[in-house]
């Protein structure tokens, strides 16, 4: 392209890249917004025309400011006669073809795009999507009626942000950097190509203090965007607190003396999370391998879990609360335990119609203990998860852990981002579910203790 040329390695890569759905992602500064740009830009001009339709999506208006500039420097230099409409925020080339910017954040936005055919869609810092519904469903819409045209569904980020965990599960888990993965469902290919900020020669001379402020970010930060660890603990509540070689335990025995009991988040569309629990008199336990382990009177360790998602990330299965009360007694039937009824989602006591959750639930013969939390008690649930997580690596205070049989508890909780306004609590668009049923568990700890008389 006239005026633009790819720098050797991932931009160059991205470019070439064949398969349908591609991620360019790694260290900030390493060029990855005019990739992708360019990635549409390619295409200009190669006898397509109007059928060459492109759109670009930010999560809000004012983060396509960044995107919008970038355009402004680089189309006018290789498209001198491209025209940019501001009043309906697209890009037209000579030929017909175009470039839409525009932004959606919640799932419902897809419904502005329904029935559209977009080509070629590109997404630009795709963590800032707190999970992947949008993102999948706007797949349906990359399509065009004229065969000629390719597909290409392409998207930037770097670790860190809102959506780490889903972007991290769908497209960096699955193969090592550069080796396609073949979805089982769709038979389409995903791959993930790293960038590095060394393969940008232009930024390191132009603004060489650049790197010397990434070097000055707090830990995760610095991990993520100065090196693009993805295995770091992203985001916040946590993640400062959270040790898995500490707070993730091989199964053991639960002795009889202890006080077993079960805590519920109610989902449908969302998920539904339960999990199960036991809290220490302070005896000792003995874990796989003969190795004895001294506990502390009110350690809390979650033993099991039942998570109603789809496989998903934060998307729900519709179940009625008698087919989730049945698959409850069908774990406590394997777990042989004595269970207690435990802390609930209050929203189960809202009556319709005279009916509620709870009743429904109680009728299968699975209880719940009925329990007001208090104004606050989202700020103080966690700042006393904090506190348990803390004691774990100290000496003092009951501590919180959980076996490395609960899954799902070690995949979403560890990487709760704080809400950006309210930062004594977490961002409740992210997957909170298990972290919710927690913390219930958790604020009743005190009332369980007194119970048991610990």
């Amino acid at each position: 392209m006239n005026g633009w040329t790819p720098l050797p390695g991932s931009q160059f890569v991205f470019l070439r890249c064949p398969y349908f759905e591609a991620l360019l992602e790694g260290t900030r500064g390493g060029g990855k917004t005019d990739a992708l740009l360019m990635d549409f830009l390619q295409f200009v001009g190669r006898g397509y025309g109007p059928a060459w339709r492109g759109i670009l999506f930010r999560e809000t208006y004012p983060n396509l400011e960044d995107v919008l500039a970038k355009t402004e420097k680089w189309f006018r230099i290789i498209y001198p006669d491209a025209v940019f409409n501001a009043g309906k925020y697209y890009w037209r080339f000579r030929g017909g073809e175009r470039l839409y910017l525009r932004h959606a954040a919640k799932p419902r936005d897809y419904w502005k795009y329904h029935g559209h055919e977009y080509p070629w869609i590109g997404w630009e810092e795709l963590t800032n999507w707190a999970d992947d519904e949008l993102y999948l469903s706007m797949m349906s819409i990359c399509r065009s009626s004229d065969p000629r045209v390719p597909r290409r569904y392409r998207a930037t980020c770097n670790p860190y942000g809102i959506g780490h965990g889903w972007v991290k599960a769908r497209l960096i888990d699955p193969m090592p950097r550069g080796v396609p993965y073949r979805d089982g469902s769709s038979g389409r290919c995903r791959v993930a190509i790293h960038s590095e900020l060394s393969e940008n020669p232009y930024i390191v001379k132009n603004d060489p203090e650049y790197v010397q402020s990434l070097m000055q970010l707090d830990g995760p930060k610095r991990e993520a965007w100065l090196h693009g660890n993805w295995d770091i603990v992203a985001g916040g509540m946590f993640d400062d607190v959270w040790d898995p070689s500490v707070h993730v335990v091989k199964p053991f025995v639960v002795p009889g003396s202890w006080y077993v009991d079960r805590s519920f988040d109610w989902g449908s569309s969302r998920p539904y999370s339960v999990g199960w629990w036991a809290e220490s008199d302070g005896s000792d336990v003995e874990l796989p391998g003969g190795k004895r382990m001294p506990t502390r009177p009110g350690d809390l360790f979650r033993i099991a879990e039942l998570y109603g998602w789809t496989g998903k990330p934060n998307q729900g299965t519709r179940e009625l609360a008698v087919e989730v009360a049945r698959k409850i007694q069908a774990v406590e039937s394997q777990l042989e335990l004595a269970v207690n009824p435990g802390p609930a989602d209050p929203s189960i006591y809202t009556e319709q119609d005279g009916e509620c959750i709870a009743t429904n639930m109680e009728r299968v013969g699975v209880g719940w203990r009925h329990c007001s939390f208090g104004s606050r008690s989202r700020e103080n649930g966690w700042e006393i998860m904090r506190t348990m997580l803390k004691n774990a690596r100290g000496t003092e205070g009951p501590r919180l852990f959980g076996f490395e049989t609960c899954r799902q508890f070690i995949r979403t909780v560890p990487v709760l981002p704080r809400d950006e306004v309210k930062m004594d609590d977490v961002d409740t668009t992210a997957e909170d579910h298990i972290a919710d049923e927690a913390r219930y568990r958790i604020l009743s700890h005190k009332v369980v203790s007194s119970i048991t008389q610990f």
